[in-house]
């Protein structure tokens, strides 16, 4: 009945079909569109979760190379399709309720017992312009439904950067080299941290992310995501 009502008064149109939406909990997003999101079951790199081509390999070139500062990274998905449309609706238009079924997604990836979450933090101007942090929105689901503690006061970053987005993976790297820092430090100090972030791209910010966090002294450091990009 509540959707009835949220229909007639303000219907929406699929963005990935452009059939009527009719479940306010993913709208705008249509029901049909919304199960198409699947769980990526194919070959990935054990360490950190890079969809794969061949089903013999288990890690990747540059994990090999360099490996880093986390135990493992996961993910639900590929960004592509339906759930790379809602993840944009949440970060660049702003459609927040979309933060709790998405999180429902990342719930559904096997982690490890940890003590803590905690959200890739954005920069305090870029913070200010967006008004949220979908990240934070994400690892607040998670905590709560998981029964975690959040820690938001400890990874911050300290400057601000140029958006990934177009960036090959060694501009990325460069860009967010020493942009993030630590601040009470005791609150993952010798605990099992959870790092979450929206998308993994080539990876480059949750591996700095996760260097300056291991300087805390934390115990293990694991990452999760809601998609991992397919690289070249």
């Amino acid at each position: 009945m509540l959707n009835q009502f949220l229909n007639t008064l303000f219907p929406e149109s699929c963005p990935v079909c452009r059939e009527p939406s009719t479940d306010h909990k993913t709208a705008p997003i249509c029901p049909v569109c919304w199960q198409s999101i699947l769980p990526y079951s194919g070959p990935q790199c054990r360490k950190c979760g890079l969809p794969l081509v061949s089903d013999v390999s288990i890690e990747c070139g540059e994990c090999i190379e360099d490996e880093p500062a986390y135990k493992f990274a996961g993910s639900f998905g590929l960004y592509d399709g339906a759930l790379k449309k809602a993840i944009h609706l949440l970060k660049y238009h702003k459609i927040k309720r979309l933060s709790k079924p998405l999180s429902e997604l990342i719930l559904q990836v096997r982690i490890p017992r940890v003590d803590a979450v905690l959200p890739v933090p954005l920069y305090k101007k870029r913070l200010r312009q967006r008004e949220f942090n979908q990240s934070a929105l994400l690892a607040k689901y998670m905590a709560k439904n998981a029964g975690i503690s959040l820690v938001i006061d400890c990874l911050i970053k300290t400057r601000d950067t140029a958006p990934q987005v177009g960036l090959n993976a060694g501009d990325r790297r460069r860009n967010v080299r020493k942009a993030f820092g630590i601040q009470n430090k005791r609150l993952i100090e010798g605990k099992s941290i959870l790092l979450v972030d929206d998308v993994i791209t080539t990876g480059a910010t949750v591996r700095e992310c996760s260097r300056v966090l291991k300087k805390a002294g934390p115990e293990n450091i694991y990452v999760i995501a809601l998609a991992h990009g397919i690289r070249d």
